[in-house]
């Protein structure tokens, strides 16, 4: 059958976003972060997916009783986002012995598949028998979806069919499968994935087939009788109603069907993996119904649960959302995953209706909840990403540590954030014919149609931006107006530019350039008070300090524990100090604030606690946990 070919964009995740392999960063914080990706973490992750036998099971060798560890239903998620995010170095820098390694990595894999295109290292290995018989649990097309994206990446970045030819027949065994019609399950996986995947494989191929098998999925979520209740029946397993060992219909975001849903629920990133692939067939079909959804809860997650570094999840149990306002600190969840699936979302709405407060949300997830999940020299990760911590809590909670790992059981973070940093370039840059917008300010070059932009800043820690333009031909660029700012300027030519009346559209400027324009901003960045709404219990009487897009904590390391007895004055001055030496090069803040401490002895007493003066330091929240082990907190008390 041949493939019906559409007319369609072919960016990174589509939508008009600019190819890695278009974007250069430079000098500062975000092309810094990104070099150290891709010149140690990236590396440092194969060693650890070849230590723990990941890499080995791509070859089924497992066997019971063998040396070999027994694979995880997930194993092969980690080899494809590993496999992205080393494409995507691979599209900025060719490296023949990193593309050697994954040539080996896909030739395993090809070698094993079933002769009817089904993979998966742990069903071929550990229970063939059971090959899609509990999609509740088991993540078959999940580790599917994550192959999808790297065999797309892979062959972008060097022109190789090798993954795309071995994920194309797993695709259409899949379909097979899965569908409407004799035979086939009406059903979808626990863990959603496979449905942006598919968009991503549809915008590769202009293959139909992949559009309407991603609709299936999402109009078949929900729907009753319950799939997952028939799963359990035809194995035999007494089937738990709306209620599988203390997880519910909503955990898998399958308590409705997708149309009717208005809250984001569930596992947060399940549930923003699921939600970037609804936006993608909502507006690729123009489904009406399916783009009321997308929007409704984008903004239940955005405006009533997300945390001020724009992380989501706010509970290790079920790693999910809870409830409007439920925002903890000490507990928070915030799964680096999580988070760059938020910014995953957000990237995908800004392209579609060019409307700021989806780059805004996308710059404050990026800065403030990605960046925090890897550590300075590229070699540790988070997993759950905490707003205040004391190592003790921690540790007899049983939850993650306050301490970046060098791995982890499931090991789902250190991959994902690779390859978000790794791709950077396509979140920063919009495109579209004889258009780019910027999205996201850092030292770097976009090449466009016959154009140079080159963008020289050392933002988030200075204020100014300058875009000079270079090469043939003109085209509009949209500069993006942070939210956050209060009083932006903007120069063309070295002329003001008034930003008011139409110029600003959904918070975008639109100037005409072309060769030998120079564009300047500048957006001031003041130290501002945050406070949470009063409905956020966790935060009533608190407040946190952000300077531009960056959120800051104090941290044990520049103030004597407890920190939670330190006091911020409401009209006490808080100085923005540059300190190259410290964490890399950062803006630290500084004030005169105030201890609590204890005016009697005794756990309890009848004195109240006196107040000391104190020198309170804030270092930029994303490089805590960078200097050993202590406390932390976001939120002070306002005195």
């Amino acid at each position: 059958m041949k493939a019906k070919r559409a007319r369609i964009s072919r960016g990174f995740a589509g939508l008009g976003c600019a190819a890695v392999s278009r974007v250069r960063l430079g000098d500062g914080l975000l092309g810094d972060r990104q070099r150290v990706v891709i010149g140690h973490s990236i590396e440092q992750q194969y060693e650890q997916l070849k230590l723990t036998g990941r890499l080995d099971a791509m070859r089924l060798v497992f066997r019971e009783g063998s040396d070999h560890p027994r694979p995880h239903e997930f194993w092969d998620s980690d080899i494809g986002k590993w496999i992205e995010s080393a494409s995507y170095a691979l599209m900025q820098r060719r490296d023949a012995d990193l593309e050697a390694r994954i040539d080996a990595v896909i030739s395993d894999i090809s070698a094993t598949q079933r002769a009817d295109g089904y993979f998966n290292s742990f069903f071929q290995a550990v229970i063939p028998e059971r090959v899609f018989t509990n999609l509740r649990d088991q993540h078959e097309l999940y580790c599917a979806g994550h192959l999808i994206e790297a065999a797309v990446a892979y062959e972008r970045a060097t022109g190789k069919r090798s993954l795309l030819d071995v994920m194309l027949r797993y695709v259409e065994h899949i379909a097979g499968v899965f569908g409407n019609g004799p035979g086939q399950k009406r059903g979808y996986d626990g863990h959603p994935e496979i449905e942006l995947a598919l968009m991503r494989l549809y915008r590769q191929t202009g293959d139909e087939r992949h559009l309407k098998l991603a609709e299936f999925f999402i109009d078949a979520r929900g729907t009753t009788p319950h799939f997952f209740d028939a799963e359990s029946e035809a194995r035999n397993e007494k089937p738990h109603g709306a209620d599988f060992h203390g997880l519910r219909y909503d955990y898998y975001q399958a308590h409705a069907p997708i149309r009717e849903q208005r809250d984001i629920e569930g596992h947060s990133v399940r549930a923003l993996y699921l939600l970037a692939g609804v936006v993608d067939v909502a507006w690729t079909t123009g489904d009406e119904a399916l783009k009321r959804a997308c929007l409704a809860m984008y903004d239940s997650c955005v405006d009533r649960r997300m945390y001020v570094n724009g992380g989501v999840g706010s509970t290790r149990h079920g790693e999910r959302f809870t409830y409007d306002f439920d925002l903890p600190n000490e507990s928070a969840y915030a799964e680096t995953c999580a988070n760059i699936s938020l910014m995953f979302v957000a990237a995908r709405l800004m392209n579609l209706t060019r409307d700021v407060r989806y780059a805004d949300a996308m710059e404050r997830a990026l800065f403030n909840a990605v960046l925090p999940g890897v550590s300075l020299d590229g070699r540790s990760y988070f997993y759950a990403n905490y707003l205040a911590t004391d190592p003790k809590w921690q540790r007899f909670e049983r939850a993650y540590p306050a301490e970046r790992q060098a791995w982890f059981g499931c090991a789902c973070c250190p991959p994902n954030v690779a390859r978000l940093l790794a791709s950077l370039g396509s979140f920063m840059y919009s495109v579209a014919p004889g258009e780019v917008s910027v999205n996201l300010y850092a030292d770097s070059i976009i090449e466009h149609e016959g154009l140079l932009i080159r963008q020289t800043t050392n933002y988030p820690w200075d204020e100014r931006v300058r875009l000079s333009i270079e090469g043939e031909g003109k085209a509009r660029l949209n500069l993006r107006i942070p939210g956050w700012c209060r009083r932006p300027v903007m120069k063309l030519n070295g002329r003001g530019v008034s930003l008011r009346g139409g110029r600003v559209v959904k918070g975008y400027a639109s100037v005409e350039v072309g060769a030998g324009d120079v564009v300047e901003l500048t957006f001031p960045m003041p130290v501002e008070r945050v406070y949470a709404d009063v409905r956020v219990r966790h935060d009533v009487g608190r407040v946190a300090l952000m300077r531009g897009p960056i959120l800051y904590c104090v941290e044990e390391a520049d103030v004597k524990s407890p920190v939670e007895t330190l006091e911020l004055p409401r009209r006490a001055k808080v100085e923005a100090k540059w300190k190259p030496k410290l964490l890399g090069g950062v803006m630290m803040l500084e004030a005169r604030g105030i201890r609590r401490c204890s005016a009697a002895k005794g756990l309890y007493v009848t004195v109240a606690p006196k107040a000391e003066p104190v020198t309170i330091r804030w270092v930029p929240y994303y490089a805590w946990a960078n200097r050993g082990v202590g406390q932390m907190v976001v939120w002070l008390r306002e005195s």
